[in-house]
């Protein structure tokens, strides 16, 4: 028994010696956490509501015939970028051009006996004074020469309306945009007016973009809207360049009580033509900017059981756990509305080895920096 406890004493006696020429700095090294931070700045944040958006056209118009006839010539190709006014089909205008020669002559007709009439009625009146004539005969030559004015209107009227129908026979385009495909052949007989267009023109520049945002927004989009027009960017998330600038141009007078959301379109010009109809894109309307926000990395935020927090690296490089209060996130960033003063620093990464009052090592500090960092 005595060989047991002298044998324990002298184990004891190692450990304890051992134990005490351990150096104290090589205890620090271990405690020590290695950390990334950030500083906790202050600049302007633009405060942006994000959706999917469609593209689409400006202007959408389906061309038709407004006459029967031959489809006689297609003036463009598929696909092709027009101008308003362009020439796009010719129907045969022969038959047109033949019944306004027509017209013409009737009209020319009945101007010759319109003049004669005139010139009788002037006779008759005279001749009446002496006896010659009747006052029948009189009002009978009134009465064709008003007859024949009249006729003379319509015949006007006709080749007015005959002009029209010749005009109809070259159709062209009342905007400027993009041809579809063509949905009829050259040399097919058409229809006026018949239910399938001849093919469709869309306007792309400028271009429309639809999107929805929820009806909690209302108030904010009214009260900002009041104070001018709103900026609308475009990300086309194929692409890497930078996103198509646009304006706020309409919002719908009434929420979709099915979705609970709030129509909006933003226009943009599109001279690149980058935006395409029925595309779809990710949207950001900006409401305002937050001047002077306070903003630190999103990832500097944690989250525990009383809420979102941060560890703040003070001038003894140990942490302090601090709750903050996040007012909105963006891009990576969180503003900040209480909790952190600018100049201060956050940690961003090592966070899972930090308590309260934990000391750290600062990722890229020179060693030689302050006691605390060994």
């Amino acid at each position: 028994m005595a060989l047991v406890v002298t044998l324990a004493l002298v184990v004891f006696v190692i450990i304890a010696h051992l134990a005490s020429g351990r150096k104290p700095e090589q205890k620090r090294n271990i405690q020590a956490a290695t950390v990334m931070v950030a500083e906790v700045v202050q600049k302007d944040i633009p405060v942006e509501l994000r959706a999917i958006g469609r593209v689409e056209p400006y202007a959408r118009v389906t061309i038709k015939s407004r006459v029967n006839g031959e489809l006689q010539r297609v003036h463009f190709r598929e696909g092709q970028t027009v101008k308003s006014g362009d020439l796009l089909f010719t129907i045969d205008p022969r038959p047109f051009e033949a019944e306004l020669q027509e017209a013409k002559a009737r009209l020319a007709r009945d101007v010759a006996l319109a003049k004669k009439a005139e010139k009788d009625l002037q006779r008759n009146e005279n001749l009446v004074k002496g006896g010659y004539v009747s006052e029948e005969q009189v009002e009978q030559t009134r009465a064709n020469a008003e007859a024949l004015k009249a006729t003379i209107e319509a015949d006007k009227a006709l080749v007015e309306s005959v002009q029209l129908q010749f005009g109809y026979c070259h159709i062209r385009s009342p905007i400027t945009g993009r041809i579809g495909r063509l949905q009829i052949d050259q040399g097919s007989m058409i229809k006026a007016n018949d239910d399938v267009g001849m093919v469709e023109i869309v306007q792309i520049m400028p271009i429309h973009v639809h999107f929805s945002v929820p009806e909690l927004h209302l108030p904010d989009l009214k009260r900002y809207q009041a104070q001018g027009p709103l900026r609308v960017a475009a990300v086309i998330p194929s692409e890497n360049s930078p996103p198509e600038q646009g304006e706020l141009t309409f919002m719908d007078n009434e929420v979709n009580q099915q979705t609970g959301t709030i129509r909006l379109r933003g226009t943009f010009a599109n001279r690149s033509t980058r935006l395409w109809p029925g595309q779809f894109v990710k949207v950001i309307l900006t409401l305002t900017t937050r001047t002077n926000a306070t903003v630190i990395p999103y990832q500097a935020i944690q989250k525990g059981q009383s809420g979102e927090f941060v560890f703040v690296v003070k001038p003894d490089f140990t942490v302090e756990s601090r709750p903050v209060s996040v007012n909105m996130t963006r891009e990576g960033e969180a503003v900040i509305d209480k909790g952190l003063t600018p100049g201060e620093q956050v940690v961003t990464d090592g966070q899972i080895r930090l308590f309260q009052g934990a000391k750290v090592e600062i990722k890229g500090t020179p060693r030689g920096k302050g006691e605390e960092t060994k």
